[in-house]
């Protein structure tokens, strides 16, 4: 299967949730556009995936024969998130990810699931990545699992587009400890500081100059699959998302910071800083992502 690039066109459907549950929208809606974009690469073509808080039309009740999956958040957020794929979803998904005529009358295969599995480690990683610039540095691991025995803090679909030829719906429920992290992250409305906030915001400052960061220079990045990284060896090259002459990046405490050139300072490597980044350029968007 090659990788072919395109431009996904992700659908979201307005939610209307509380303030606690914002922070879990967003997140999903990541998971959504990743999603959209890999199969769009698969396609060869957009892909629209959409966030929903209820059931999409036709979805499938729990089933025993239904995928289920559990992806296991670590560092900058941490907990549990289940995945439901019912029979008709994996079929759907695993004959668009493996090439084949869309039948859902065809015969279901061991190989479907596995497809499927594939497919979702893909997305997870993609998610993986599009999550820094929010959360930061976030590994996702993902393993099949029954189904949770914990009550879900959010909980929602991920659907295929309307008009799709391949559609499917999966549930997605958040566990309480994943949905507590990410309401921890809840940027609170914005009000003028008082004199005596500023004052002491200065104080507070000076303590913190000679505490000691790490930054880092990133110079691209790339998904890749396991099997693809057992196979490294001394001599390998591993190619990058990113062109020689493209500005690297700098990272503080693996948030996105500033961007420049790189430079040789005695010997050593440096960073000459062509642009710094504001919050705001940090946050994700509601466009597509790229890889």
């Amino acid at each position: 299967m090659t990788d072919q690039s395109s431009t996904d066109e992700t659908s979201a459907i307005p939610l209307s949730s509380p303030p606690t549950d914002i922070e879990a929208r967003a997140y999903m809606q990541v998971w959504a556009e990743s999603m959209a974009q890999v199969l769009g690469q698969i396609e060869g073509s957009p892909f629209a995936v959409e966030c929903l808080a209820e059931a999409p039309a036709k979805a499938q009740p729990a089933e025993e024969n239904d995928l289920r999956a559990i992806v296991f958040a670590a560092g900058g957020l941490r907990g549990e998130m289940s995945l439901r794929i019912p029979r008709p979803a994996i079929l759907a998904l695993a004959q668009l990810f493996l090439s084949e005529a869309r039948d859902g009358a065809a015969e279901f295969k061991a190989d479907h699931t596995d497809a499927v599995g594939e497919l979702l480690r893909q997305v997870a990683g993609h998610a993986a990545t599009a999550l820094k610039p929010r959360w930061g540095e976030v590994q996702l691991r993902l393993e099949s699992a029954p189904p949770p025995s914990w009550s879900a803090g959010a909980s929602g679909w991920l659907a295929a587009g309307s008009g799709s030829a391949f559609p499917f719906g999966l549930e997605w429920q958040l566990s309480a400890a994943l949905n507590a992290a990410l309401a921890a992250t809840a940027r609170p409305a914005e009000t003028a500081p008082s004199v005596e906030d500023s004052a002491a915001g200065e104080n507070n400052l000076e303590l913190l100059r000679d505490v000691e960061l790490e930054v880092t220079l990133r110079f691209g990045e790339r998904s890749m699959l396991l099997r693809d990284i057992l196979e490294l060896g001394e001599g390998s090259v591993v190619e990058l998302d990113r062109q020689v002459e493209e500005p690297v990046d700098l990272l503080l405490d693996g948030k996105l910071i500033a961007r420049g050139e790189v430079v040789v300072v005695d010997g050593n490597y440096g960073l000459r800083i062509q642009e710094m980044l504001t919050p705001a350029a940090n946050r994700i968007g509601g466009a597509g992502m790229g890889r």
